[in-house]
């Protein structure tokens, strides 16, 4: 398990890979973006974004998989169980001193090296992955924020040709993934304070899910955008109607323009 830091650079990136990375700011595919970026200059199949708060509450979280919604469901599990608190990663950045500017780090950690047998399994040994990159993000307001790259056991590991290319986009990530809390922030102070507070507690699915029907869209809709079945979209909006203590798609749009 190693960590450095990062220092900026004004190495040129290719403009499909800074619009890949763009295009997901503000949309529910954060992560998807970025995976599909890194995948233009080297092979990655998994991509998180975590970011937690100073108080120690996880505020954003997104997921992609190269195959189905592994990721997501990957991720689920870490919100739920609070694997950040044991996550090395995070960990590490919230025992750090608050800097007075932005610090940039790159950690590199593999599947054996998770000491925690149940976080190991869960994020690691049951999805096939062997290691992960992360870019990682600490901020003077103590904000930590994590946007890993992840290997399965089929390809190769890491090396340093994969580093410094992690490193090259690192500043462009730590940017769009700053840009997209803020554009988060936004949509929470649009809506009333306390529906604002319970889109929290739900999962990254359910939260998906609500974004589409606070959107304006139909469940069917919804289904399209995600790429997922009718039925599971009812499921999770069911799930997440029931955590936010509303009945319809009328009564969430009503709380969420309340204070608008």
């Amino acid at each position: 398990m190693r960590r450095w830091r990062i220092h900026p650079t004004d190495a040129a990136l290719a403009a499909a890979v800074v619009g890949d990375v763009l295009s997901g700011v503000g949309t529910p595919h954060l992560a998807t973006s970025y995976l599909k970026a890194m995948q233009r200059v080297m092979p990655v199949t998994f991509c998180t974004v975590f970011a937690v708060g100073s108080t120690g509450r996880i505020e954003a979280v997104s997921a992609a998989s190269s195959y189905g919604s592994t990721a997501e469901r990957t991720t689920e599990r870490y919100v739920e169980q609070r694997f950040d608190l044991l996550d090395p990663n995070m960990a590490w950045l919230a025992a750090r001193k608050l800097p007075q500017r932005a610090q940039l780090w790159l950690g590199h950690q593999r599947a054996e090296e998770v000491a925690d047998p149940a976080y190991r399994a869960a994020c690691y040994g049951d999805v096939g992955i062997r290691e992960r990159a992360s870019v990682l993000l600490l901020l003077p307001t103590g904000q930590r924020v994590a946007v890993s790259f992840y290997r399965s056991l089929a390809q190769p590991e890491f090396d340093a040709g994969d580093f410094a290319r992690i490193e090259a986009h690192a500043t462009l990530l730590a940017d769009a993934t700053a840009a997209h809390g803020r554009s988060a922030m936004a949509v929470q102070e649009s809506a009333a304070p306390a529906l604002a507070s319970r889109l929290l507690t739900l999962s990254l699915r359910e939260r998906e899910v609500i974004g589409h029907l606070m959107a304006g869209k139909t469940a069917k809709e919804a289904a399209r955008a995600l790429g997922v079945e009718l039925t599971t979209v009812r499921t999770h909006q069911y799930r997440a109607f029931r955590r936010l203590g509303i009945r319809s798609q009328k009564e969430l749009l009503l709380r969420a323009t309340a204070d608008a």
